[in-house]
């Protein structure tokens, strides 16, 4: 089971959470909610793990905070 760490902002031009996953380029998703962009980031990024697999390109590890 992987671990990524998910950073959450909030856009104010768009009105909108938005979510990414720092270590897998381009797996993004937003909410107009915070829960909602929660929601989202993990079906982003169960996706994006999914696909990386079938086509063969190597998953990044998470990052390791230090303690």
């Amino acid at each position: 089971m992987y671990h990524y760490s998910v950073i959450i902002q909030y856009d104010k031009t768009d009105e909108v959470y938005v979510a990414k996953v720092p270590e897998l380029e381009g797996c993004m998703a937003h909410g107009g909610t915070y829960e909602e962009a929660t929601k989202e980031i993990k079906i982003a990024l169960e996706g994006w793990l999914e696909t990386a697999k079938e086509m063969g390109i190597a998953i990044p590890e998470p990052m390791v905070l230090a303690s």
